[in-house]
């Protein structure tokens, strides 16, 4: 066995740990600054512009710097972005609630149509994220991508959901580990499909233009 060969592995092994741990930190301390209701979003957004570098290859940036950038440049562009889901939420919130209350007539007949929304809405929001940090676009040119990479990429979405399943039963094993990677290792394992589904939509719109020239 090489020993230093395994002494290096253990050594970035913890270097990442603590990575991952620095990065959460942030981003709930960043969350509680802006009153959580002020601060959640862009200091979600701050983590995942961080994640998206380390999955590109830049790993040596300086965390706190990064995430102190992006967190004032983008507070007030990703609250808006913020307010706008919480309003499409409160209205999906909203017709559950009146639909439950009138179960006996012809609106049940409105529950498939309006799950189906939630879950398509849900999965477009998974992918908000990524999409926003990875792409200069504006809200609605977003909103749209978001969903169109959803659509056309089902392995990728449903690589997502699983990692999101076992992530969430992983951490409540352990609970005290949902302070130090509870956010950090969710945007890990969406931002890692979300970018390889980039990359392959990417490669698609090259093939195109290559055979129309």
């Amino acid at each position: 066995m090489n020993f230093l060969g395994y002494q290096g592995g253990l050594f970035k092994l913890f270097e990442w740990i603590s990575k991952f741990a620095y990065v959460n930190v942030l981003w709930m301390a960043f969350s509680f600054i802006g009153l959580i209701i002020f601060g959640f979003f862009p200091a979600t957004i701050a983590m995942f512009t961080i994640v998206r570098k380390w999955i590109m290859g830049d790993t040596d940036i300086s965390i706190f710097k990064q995430f102190w950038s992006i967190y004032k440049q983008e507070f007030i562009k990703s609250n808006l972005l913020g307010l706008l889901l919480i309003l499409v939420a409160g209205i999906i919130y909203v017709n559950l609630i009146y639909i439950e209350a009138n179960t006996g007539n012809l609106l049940v007949l409105t529950h498939i149509p309006l799950y189906l929304f939630m879950f398509a809405f849900i999965l477009t929001v998974i992918y908000l994220f990524p999409v926003y940090v990875h792409y200069d676009v504006k809200f609605f040119q977003m909103f749209k991508n978001s969903f169109l990479i959803m659509i056309i990429n089902p392995i990728y979405t449903l690589m997502m959901i699983l990692g999101i399943i076992g992530t969430y039963y992983g951490l409540s094993l352990v609970p005290g580990l949902i302070f130090f990677f509870g956010g950090s290792a969710l945007t890990y394992i969406i931002m890692w499909p979300s970018y390889q589904a980039f990359q392959k939509v990417e490669k698609k719109k090259e093939k195109t233009v290559e055979t129309n020239s």
